[in-house]
């Protein structure tokens, strides 16, 4: 189906409430979308890429829903021109990608790549010949598989292989990006992937989860030393943080104390570093009585307070905590406190995620109070739904087009509450591999035909598309 036949409209109505906050967004806005690379690329073995630990994960016996992989994702390698184009089309000013290090740097350490960095390159000048604004992510969790074999991330080697890899994306592009981004959602990187074993590479480390954190932080750090003494002109250098409102379940101090470990882990292990040069004093004592150490060295907390230009923010979700099991005690079977999340009783996305659009306000104002003079883009934000295409292919999404409308309101809200907020970047561009679920999950406002590879923009799309041309005429 070509776009040009779609509605004209996106047929969709926000409340007045929502609709009024909205158009109360700042004249210079942005308005864009956000994928990775090993979501949409596919091309895996092409031109010198090696494995990632995303490559090595999915062939692991059940790790991936329908063992699906990313061989093939999108196909975004070889029909990158006509994404770009949708974009255009779309009237969005900003694209947020990540970038491939198994492709620029095939074996996590050596020489560019010049086939891999030249994919990067002509997407760069396509986005620019488009009017869109390239935004790069460095890193967004696909480990060369050679560097977690020599450790991964928990080694603090690593740190220093990601910012060698950095520069030579540095190097090749900043000519022409504005805009950088280190790392995507570090959380995700250390817990999903080293603790807790849901994300490749798959492990089930707690300390090394906790060393993967700090050395995660510490490549950031060193990443945007070197990159900002390297500029020659004036770039904006960030990092974008996965985050959420810890909610306590009652004013009781189990439950205070749950929200409070919850927030600490989730947010302020991350926050405080980067902004404040030191980690959380509770943090560091949680984690002591369980045994474990930040593995941090004299001169590392320098490094990771390198000043940034701008924090991104992922937001999909708050929960509430109590630190009460079901028959009232408040200590496990291993000596540590209790802590569990309990439902908020809001409808769910097709990922079991509760539809908390104040947590998102409550969240963005919190930051802008604790870690003031911090400018936020938000660099995610969406919804999975199981979407059903009419006979054209056509999505008409209207639970996502609603989730969009009531969390960029939640957006508004909160920059009315004093909170920078520069932009918004609707996860995602296009429906892709949702990582452990595959296929199965779709959060593109851009439906995929994966047997096809057609490209077919949902309802959510026109109406982001609209606000974006609505927003810049008015």
């Amino acid at each position: 189906m070509n776009p040009t036949a779609l509605p004209t409209t996106s047929v969709f109505t926000a409340p007045a409430a929502e609709q009024e906050l909205i158009a109360g967004l700042p004249t210079d806005f942005r308005w864009g979308v956000a994928t990775s690379a090993y979501q949409i690329e596919g091309a895996i073995d092409v031109d010198g890429r090696t494995p990632s630990i995303w490559d090595t994960y999915c062939r692991v016996p059940g790790a991936i829903d329908n063992g699906d992989t990313g061989d093939i994702a999108c196909e975004h390698y070889t029909r990158m021109p006509a994404d770009v184009a949708l974009i255009k089309d779309l009237g969005l000013d900003t694209y947020r990608f990540s970038v491939s290090w198994s492709r620029v740097q095939p074996h996590g350490t050596g020489p560019v790549n010049p086939a891999g960095i030249g994919f990067y390159d002509r997407l760069v000048d396509e986005l620019l010949a488009q009017g869109i604004d390239p935004w790069v992510t460095l890193y967004h969790w696909d480990l060369p598989q050679e560097l977690e074999d020599a450790g991964g991330w928990p080694a603090r080697d690593t740190a220093y292989r990601f910012a060698d890899y950095s520069m030579l994306v540095f190097d090749a592009l900043s000519d022409r990006v504005n805009t950088w981004t280190t790392l995507n959602e570090p959380w995700c990187s250390a817990m999903l992937g080293y603790a807790y074993g849901v994300h490749a590479p798959g492990r089930k480390e707690y300390p090394a989860a906790i060393a993967a954190i700090h050395h995660l932080l510490l490549g950031h750090g060193l990443a945007t030393e070197r990159m900002r003494e390297a500029a020659t002109r004036p770039i904006d250098i960030g990092i974008t943080l996965n985050a959420a409102t810890a909610y306590p379940a009652s004013d009781a101090e189990p439950d205070l104390e749950a929200a409070r470990r919850a927030d600490g882990m989730g947010a302020r292990i991350y926050l405080d570093p980067l902004v404040k040069g030191h980690y959380p004093a509770d943090v560091i004592a949680d984690l002591a009585a369980e045994g474990i150490e930040l593995p941090v060295k004299d001169g590392d907390l320098a490094t990771i307070s390198a000043p940034i230009d701008v924090l991104g923010i992922n937001y999909y979700f708050s929960q509430k905590f109590t630190g009460f099991d079901e028959a009232g005690g408040t200590v496990g079977d291993d000596g540590l406190p209790i802590s569990r999340t309990l439902p908020l009783d809001r409808p769910r996305t097709a990922m079991d995620w509760e539809i908390v659009p104040e947590g998102f306000t409550d969240l963005l104002v919190r930051i802008s109070r604790d870690y003031p003079g911090l400018p936020m883009v938000i660099t995610e934000n969406g919804s999975a739904f199981a979407d059903v295409p009419d006979e054209n292919g056509y999505v008409s999404d209207e639970d996502r087009t609603a989730y969009f409308a009531s969390h960029l309101a939640a957006v508004a809200a909160a920059i009315q509450q004093g909170a920078d907020i520069r932009g918004y970047l609707a996860w995602s561009l296009l429906d892709n591999f949702e990582w452990a679920y595959g296929y199965d999950k779709r959060f593109g406002i851009v439906r995929v035909d994966y047997e096809t590879q057609a490209r077919i923009p949902k309802q959510s799309a026109l109406y982001l598309r609209d606000l974006a041309h609505h927003h810049r005429t008015r």
